[in-house]
């Protein structure tokens, strides 16, 4: 089972195109397909292509209302706040970011990530998809003495210990693979990542 995950996309159509292309079973975008909200008719058909196996998340670049209405648009899967089962595994996603300076249409509050995650808590082996990455840690990462992650998001990892964590949202940490405990987490950004499970 090959799941391809993928993050921060904002509209690039060509590395969208190669990931669509990419052979997968399931496809999951962890946000932040277009910027500021704007863009949808231009990706949306590229996902379309694998509608009944992609499912897409808010970033904090889109609310929640855009994805729910993107998704319908387009047939797509609204994977916001929902889970999955998979290979004997349980896939859970969670858009949004922790706050940012940007005022940008997809952010809660600490106390609200901390909220809508507890009902994945007893799910396991679970494989958590988000937007925000665990505050703290080389996957949110802006330069030396800034990060801009979640601490509701690096809460969860450390109590619940996820067998993967997979986010986006920080650009400048793409790629970044780190164990926190039991967990692997990793920024996926643009490029993407393919997990076999």
């Amino acid at each position: 089972m090959k799941l391809l995950i993928f993050s921060d996309i904002h509209s690039d159509v060509r590395a969208l195109e190669k990931l669509v292309e990419t052979e997968a079973d399931y496809y999951f975008c962890a946000g932040d397909v277009v910027s500021f909200a704007h863009g949808f008719e231009r990706v949306g058909p590229i996902l379309a292509r694998r509608a009944d196996r992609m499912y897409v998340l808010p970033g904090n670049h889109e609310s929640e209302e855009n994805i729910a209405t993107f998704c319908r648009d387009f047939g797509l899967h609204d994977f916001h706040g929902q889970t999955l089962e998979l290979a004997g595994h349980h896939i859970a996603g969670l858009g949004y970011s922790s706050p940012t300076p940007f005022n940008t249409p997809g952010e809660y509050s600490e106390e609200e990530l901390a909220r809508r995650l507890q009902p994945f808590a007893s799910l396991k082996p679970l494989v958590l998809i988000c937007h925000a990455p665990p505050r703290g840690t080389g996957l949110d990462r802006i330069r030396e003495g800034l990060h801009g992650g979640s601490q509701s998001i690096r809460q969860f990892i450390e109590q619940y210990q996820p067998e993967h964590v997979f986010c986006g949202h920080i650009h400048e940490a793409e790629g970044v693979v780190e164990r926190i405990g039991q967990t692997r987490a990793m920024n996926v950004g643009k490029p993407g990542y393919l997990l076999v499970l």
